[in-house]
């Protein structure tokens, strides 16, 4: 059963930083390229960024390019997003996913105010 369990959410103040994890299960998660994407209240989800299998190409979407930084460490099977200078508009459940799939996970909620 494919698995991915998302992390490292929480309140932050504009400014901060926040690191996300995502453990994967179930599958081989070195075989896929994985992305993160965000779903903010009474939006879509949001594409936010994509990791090649091997980690060496990384894609962004222009609001979060030069603030946030994906990662992956395939030998733990888990997933990163080093997210800086967050934004009160950066506020939103995060999900990881192989990249063009749904995310299939619970989320982790992401609340960026003063």
């Amino acid at each position: 059963e494919v698995q991915l369990v998302e992390s490292g959410g929480g309140l932050v103040q504009p400014g901060g930083s926040l690191r996300l994890s995502c453990a994967a299960s179930g599958f081989t998660f070195g075989s896929y390229r994985m992305s993160w994407v965000r779903q903010a209240p009474g939006n879509g989800p949001e594409w936010v960024s994509t990791i090649s299998r091997g980690g060496s190409s990384t894609s962004y979407a222009d609001s979060v390019k030069g603030r946030f930084t994906i990662s992956r460490d395939n030998a733990k099977n888990t997933l990163y997003l080093q997210m800086n200078s967050l934004k009160p508009e950066d506020t939103a459940v995060y999900y990881c996913a192989t990249a063009g799939d749904p995310p299939g996970g619970q989320g982790t909620q992401v609340t960026v105010s003063s």
